[in-house]
C-alpha cells in the first residue's frame, strides 16, 4: 500500500445512525463485521451493498482485553435498530483504497495501524476512543475507496 495521507477535519457535525451493536475484539472483528452486517441488511430488508452511506463504528476500545463495541448501520430508521450518534468534533481522516481491489481488511488494518503508531504520536492530537469507516457511492465504484475517521482532540500543552 502506498503512503497514506492523514488530514484533520475540524468541524464534523453530529450524525445519527441506525444499526446494530455487538461486543467484538481484535481477533473476531472481521467475522463480527460480516455477521452484524448480515443482520443489519436483513433488518432493513436490503441486500449487501444496497445501503449508502454505510457505517462501521468501533468505540470504547479496552487495551487490556482488546475488546470494543462494534456498530454497523446506516441512515435508514427502523424500529428494530439501535441508534448511535457520531458526535460532532475534530476527526483525523484517511482515504483507504483496497489492495488489489478487494482486500479491504488488509488495507483498513494497515491504515489504522499507521494512524495510531505513525501519525498520531507526531501530531498535536490525542485519540478519543472512537473511529468509523464511512462507505459512500465511491466505495462500490470502479476504483473503490472509503474514508476512515478517527475522533481526536487537541492535546493540552
Amino acid at each position: 500500500m502506498g503512503k497514506q495521507r492523514f488530514t484533520v477535519i475540524e468541524n464534523i457535525e453530529d450524525k445519527c445512525v441506525f444499526g446494530i451493536y455487538q461486543k467484538s475484539n481484535d481477533k473476531t472483528q472481521a467475522k463480527d463485521i460480516h455477521a452484524i452486517s448480515k443482520k443489519y441488511y436483513k433488518a432493513v430488508d436490503k441486500r449487501n451493498g444496497e445501503v449508502i452511506p454505510f457505517f462501521v463504528v468501533s468505540k470504547d476500545y479496552n487495551e487490556n482485553t482488546r475488546d470494543f463495541l462494534l456498530f454497523i448501520g446506516g441512515l435508514i430508521e427502523n424500529g428494530n435498530l439501535e441508534t448511535l450518534v457520531i458526535p460532532k468534533g475534530i476527526y483525523g481522516r484517511v482515504i483507504v483504497k483496497p489492495k488489489m481491489g478487494f482486500a479491504w481488511g488488509l488495507s483498513i488494518g494497515e491504515a489504522k495501524r499507521r494512524f495510531y503508531t505513525d501519525w498520531l504520536p507526531k501530531s498535536k492530537y490525542s485519540p478519543l476512543g472512537m473511529e468509523y469507516e464511512y462507505h459512500t457511492d465511491i466505495s462500490i465504484g470502479k476504483n473503490p475507496q472509503i474514508d476512515i475517521l478517527f475522533a481526536i482532540k487537541k492535546r493540552s500543552e
